[in-house]
Order: structure tokens, then sequence, then C-alpha cells
């Protein structure tokens, strides 16, 4: 999971009005002579003022699924070995590819019918009941509360392990240098409380492009560098394990969803395509993107697991020896590059918090009630990463409750609903696939939340 998605997500909400702006009503005459609609392409009326490329669109959704939840793969095969931590790196990213399938597909259809010409995430959910069976077009509002509750809840829940991630760098880079005065990661966590409050006061989109590119150079560099400690000098034998024990895999099923889910962001870039055709199919912007992630987070997670074996921490920099510059600047990079984007993950949970509340404010009090707004939400964050300052436990956590909602439940509730009454397929395959993914979602969500929870309040209580 890239923390710099947002940027995208709402450059293009904003700029959906003018997508929308535009209905036409062409009409053809049947064989009787009654005038009927012609078929409604939404490609055909997207007013883009500037379209992404097929490769910008490619580059946008990589960036969004492959960013510093690499880190975590090492650790998140710790948990189940090395062939399941490989069966399993391929089964989320299939698992993942499908839900956003599915998602844009049915928004596609949605927009047809709505003869709009194209729709965020949001739109797309509250459309579909609004279409769908009749006892369900009452609930639409409400499930695009839902749906925005879940996308802020991601947000939220991400940020706080991104509170954890610099915190732990930091720890890690005072200890080395101020050996005879080390803090604990809490007492980071209560360091970063003020500069990260200020920085999440910016609340333009613009002024954060600079912070979102200078991250995304420190999280290259930090990747590079991570590589280059990972795959040399690999000890064998060593401890790794081909299969551990089942209890730990949910853990590695919450880490791996929380690591390569994108879906907040592939609607804003579908809508921005200068061939959105293209971003379907085969092999189409959106397989070609999951396959390279797929295979990157395993190479990653298969050999940082060698390297570090049953050691490994919840981000592999932590691992990185202390002694040496190039760690040291490693570490330091990653933290840098997550301290800055901080605000940039903040910003779509703020625009959706602030939209609900405005109304209850006077013009006069807004400046006010947003400074306020922003440092509470700032505060729990802080709080929630200083309440569980394991990161590992804490990405398994968040994965397993913000990122299975978002990325599994919601695509699979939404298609299910869509298609009641235009044709489940043969047998009622949709219907039946559509049971098993919200099997998984389950499994996925009480296991997940189980396991982590269990080793926080066994971590926690000795």
């Amino acid at each position: 999971m890239e923390i710099v998605k947002v940027t995208d997500n709402l450059r293009v909400a904003d700029s959906r009005n003018n997508m929308n702006s535009t209905t036409h009503s062409t009409v053809t005459l049947d064989r009787k002579g009654v005038e009927e609609p012609e078929e409604y392409d939404p490609f055909e009326h997207r007013n883009i003022t500037h379209p992404t490329s097929t490769l910008g669109a490619f580059f946008h959704l990589l960036k969004s699924s492959l960013g510093s939840g690499f880190l975590a793969m090492p650790a998140a095969f710790r948990n189940t070995g090395l062939i399941p931590g490989c069966i399993g790196t391929a089964l989320v990213a299939v698992i993942a590819t499908h839900c956003v399938h599915i998602l844009v597909s049915t928004s596609r259809e949605v927009c047809k019918e709505a003869r709009t010409a194209a729709m965020s995430y949001t739109d797309t959910c509250e459309w579909v009941f609004k279409l769908g069976p009749k006892k369900l077009r009452k609930y639409s509002t409400h499930v695009r509360h839902f749906v925005d509750s879940a996308m802020a809840g991601v947000c939220l829940g991400g940020t706080s392990v991104y509170v954890i991630f610099i915190a732990s760098s930091l720890k890690d880079i005072f200890d080395h240098f101020i050996p005879e005065h080390k803090l604990s990661v809490e007492a980071y966590c209560g360091i970063l409380l003020v500069p990260l409050i200020l920085i999440t006061q910016i609340r333009y989109l613009k002024f954060l492009v600079p912070f979102s590119i200078f991250a995304n150079v420190c999280l290259v560099l930090t990747f590079g560098i991570t590589c280059y400690y990972t795959f040399q000098d690999i000890p064998w034998p060593n401890e790794a394990e081909l299969v551990t024990g089942v209890t730990r895999w949910p853990l590695f099923l919450s880490t791996a969803i929380f690591a390569m889910e994108g879906i907040n962001v592939v609607m804003p870039i579908e809508n921005e395509m200068a061939k959105p055709k293209h971003f379907l199919g085969c092999p189409g912007v959106l397989n070609s993107t999951m396959i390279f992630v797929a295979v990157v987070y395993g190479i990653v997670g298969i050999f940082g697991y060698l390297k570090y074996g049953n050691t490994v921490q919840g981000s592999v920099t932590l691992n990185l020896p202390q002694g040496e510059i190039l760690a040291l600047v490693a570490k330091v990079l990653v933290a840098t590059a997550v301290f800055f984007t901080y605000c940039l993950q903040m910003y779509a949970p703020m625009d959706i918090i602030w939209t609900r509340l405005r109304g209850n404010f006077s013009k006069r009090y807004h400046n006010v009630s947003q400074i306020g707004m922003r440092t509470i939400s700032v505060i729990l964050t802080v709080v929630l990463a200083a309440a569980v300052p394991d990161l590992e436990l804490l990405i398994g956590l968040v994965g397993a409750i913000f990122f299975s909602t978002l990325g599994l439940l919601i695509p699979v509730v939404v298609e299910t609903v869509h298609k009641w009454h235009r044709g489940l397929g043969p047998c009622g395959i949709i219907l039946w696939k559509n049971f098993l993914l919200l099997l998984f979602y389950f499994v996925v969500l009480l296991s997940g939340c189980y396991s982590a929870i269990s080793e926080i309040v066994a971590k926690y209580t000795r």
C-alpha cells in the first residue's frame, strides 16, 4: 500500500464534476417508430483536461500498490514459512485484482444506466443501490456513508501504522548515536505529535505535491539500499522454515492485504485515462501492475526472510546493521518519506470528515473548526500507535479490519447487488463466487483480528 495514493484520488474527485457536466439524450427509433434511447457510452462523454496515458496509469497504479508495505513482507513470510508465503502472496494478488476488476466493471455498467461519464468509488456504491432491487434502494445514502467511513478508516488506520514506522526508525537511529539515553517507541510517538499536527494543517493539495515527490524519491532510495543488504551474504543454513504453524497465518494475510491494497485510487486512475479500455483486459494496466507487484513483494519477502530468519522485524529496514552509514541513511530516508507523506494520507479522511461537519459550524468558525478537527485526528492516530507500538501487529490489525473491508467486502457486495436482477451467470456462478470471497473476507477479518489482538495482549501483559 502506498501512502501517496490520495493525491490522484482527490484530483479526480475534484474534476469529476467536469466529466459529468454533459449528459446526452440521443434517441433512435425502433421498428414500430417508438423512440428509444441510444446506448450510452461513458468513454465518449468524458471531458478530461489532462488525460493520463496508458503507461502513466500503469505507474500511478504501481505507485499506489508498491509502497512502504514491501518493508513488512519479510515479517509476513516469517508467519507462514516460505511455501505458504509464496502461495499466499499469489492468492492475495489474484483476489485483490479480481475485486478491483469487478468494481471497475460494475462502475462502467452503472455509468451507462445513470448516463454519466464517470463515477468515484463512493458514487458507484451509492448508485448500485439506487438502481438495484427496490427493497435496497432506500439504503443507498447509508451505503455512501459506510463507504466514506471505510475510506476514512483505511487512511486513519494507515497513518497510525506510519507513526510507528517513523517512531521505530527514529528509535533505531538515536539508540545508535545516543546509546546512554534510550527512549521507548511510545516516547518517540509522543515527540512526533506536534510536528505531525503542524504538517497536517496544510489544506490544499497543490502544496502537498512537493512532499509527494520527495517522499517517492526517498522510498526508491530506501528500496535500493534495502535490496543491497538483503540480497547479499544470505546465511546457509538459516532459520527460515518452509512451513510454520497455521496459527500465525492470519497475520500474513492481513499484512499482505495491507501492503497490496490500493483499491481507493483505482477509480480516479481509470476515470482520467485517455484510453480507459486499456485498464482492464489482458494484459491491461490492472493485470500488468498486479503481476509486477506480486513478484516484487514475493521476492522481497522470500529473501528478507532467508536473510534475517526469525529475527526479522515489522519493517525490514530495522534489521539493517546499525553501525554502517548506508544502513543509517536508509533508516533516515524511510522515516523522512513516511513523515512527509503522513499529511497526504490524512488529506482524504480530513476532506470526508470536514464535508460531514462543516454544516454544523458558522463560516466565521470554519478555520478554527478545521484546526481542531485536524489536531484531534492526529492525536487519535498517535494514541493508537502508542497503544500498539508493535509495527507488525498494528499492520495486521489495520489490514484485517479496514483494508479488507474496503478491498474485499464492499466490491463483492456491490457486484452482487448490481447483478441480482441482471443475471448472476449460469447456475448462479457469480453468487457462489462472491459467497466464497465473502467467506474469505470474514476469515481474514475474524482470524486476523483474533491473532493480532491475542498477540498484543500476550505481549503487553507479560
